[in-house]
């Protein structure tokens, strides 16, 4: 299941941190935290980079880069939100 997480600022700087920290993916750490919480196991990726077989197989490119804090936000227009950016025929 997809969805969109809305976090507070110090969650977000310190989630980064985290991952930043322990090479993990900001994913990976929110589902083994949420695993936690609710008591259910989450299956943890058999080699450090959980993506290794689909890069290998040549199904997805590796990144060309690690993440990097961005320099600049981008700020919407007034009454534009991020769903009309969407290019989706789904939306309500």
């Amino acid at each position: 299941m997809a969805m969109n997480l809305r976090l507070d600022p110090e969650l977000e700087v310190t989630l980064r941190a985290a991952s930043e920290r322990d090479g993990q993916s900001q994913q990976e750490i929110i589902r083994r935290a949420l695993g936690a919480y609710l008591a259910v196991a989450v299956p943890t990726p058999t080699s450090d980079d959980p993506y290794a077989e689909l890069i290998a197989a040549g199904i997805i490119k590796p990144p060309r880069r690690p993440y990097a804090t961005p320099r600049f936000r981008l700020t919407l227009p007034e009454g534009v939100s991020t769903a009309d950016l969407l290019d989706r025929d789904d939306r309500l």
